[in-house]
């Protein structure tokens, strides 16, 4: 019986248009890229995993002498992201359609790794060294270049999961005070809530455990990430 009841969900998942999935699981991929910005700057020595704009100018701004702006943790992670999303680029580089076997296996991965940060913050507990803080951010920041690139190749216009700034110039631009086109409106505000309430939920689980907002974020990236795989095999 139980099997029956799971037929029609499946079928009914497949039934949805690609473009359409494609584009709410990239938005609950935004809303992570929020938890982990959040974690990482309030909980791990003000260094983003997923903004790379924002590590690049506290970067400088730290080189320049900026009171308690960390150099080493910004300039790691963008290492990190870089690599991470070399990583996804190679690994799709001759991926055929927007999701295959390699895009679940790189959002898997991005889950597996969120659930080894927030076990790992789970053994040191709420106060991490400072090697712990920069393993923690570069590591995240790897997952999320994974991620990034990966999006990237589902191509869903205007939602990159990780930064809106370029969302959030289109939006205003073909605006009513813009060009007035209004094209993609509707996910481009999308987007920017998405990344909002995942950095205001992150900040909220902080509260609770340094490694709540990680665990979380891995759980919605492991769930898009079967979602993603049981559309894509219809």
């Amino acid at each position: 019986m139980p099997v029956r009841d799971n037929v029609p969900v499946i079928a009914r998942l497949r039934s949805v248009p690609a473009d359409r999935l494609h584009l709410a699981l990239m938005l609950a991929l935004t809303f992570t890229t929020g938890i982990n910005d959040a974690i990482g700057y309030l909980g791990l020595d003000r260094v983003f995993t997923g903004n790379m704009t924002g590590n690049v100018v506290i970067l400088g701004m730290g080189v320049a002498g900026a009171e308690d702006l960390p150099v080493l943790g910004p300039a790691l992670a963008l290492l990190g992201f870089m690599a991470g999303a070399a990583v996804s680029g190679r690994v799709l580089r001759r991926a055929a359609g927007a999701w295959t076997a390699a895009t679940t296996a790189l959002f898997g991965g991005v889950a597996v790794l969120m659930f080894a940060l927030g076990a790992m913050l789970l053994v040191v507990g709420e106060d991490p060294s400072r090697g712990e803080m920069v393993t923690a951010t570069t590591t995240a920041a790897f997952a999320m270049g994974l991620q990034a690139a990966a999006a990237r190749h589902v191509a869903v216009k205007d939602v990159t999961t990780v930064v809106v700034t370029s969302t959030i110039t289109g939006l205003a631009a073909d605006s009513v005070l813009g060009n007035g086109t209004r094209a993609h409106g509707t996910r481009r505000v999308l987007a920017v809530a998405m990344i909002l309430l995942g950095a205001l939920a992150g900040a909220l689980m902080l509260e609770v455990h340094l490694a709540l907002g990680l665990l979380v974020a891995g759980a919605i990236i492991a769930v898009a990430a079967a979602l993603g795989a049981l559309h894509a095999a219809a």
